[in-house]
């Protein structure tokens, strides 16, 4: 269970990856943050994101065109 979520639905790239990475800033290491999005590249950005940040990427998920990805802070 996250201990954070997020809602980004109806914005688009990079509102909700700006968003999370300020979100993710709050959650202590080893704790989660699910991002809830609808851009349909959002799966492609926070995969890049994650590499790029040092977090891990512990679910992807896709459900009736919203996004669900669940984020463990590591860095």
């Amino acid at each position: 269970m996250a201990d954070q979520t997020l809602d980004a639905k109806g914005l688009q790239c990079p509102l909700p990856v700006l968003r999370a990475r300020k979100v993710l800033k709050t959650v202590p290491p080893g704790s989660t943050l699910t991002v809830e999005a609808t851009d349909p590249g959002a799966p492609k950005d926070f995969a890049a994101f994650c590499e790029a940040t040092g977090n891990r990427l512990a679910s992807s998920v896709e459900e009736g065109g919203v996004y669900r990805f669940v984020i463990e802070r590591c860095a």
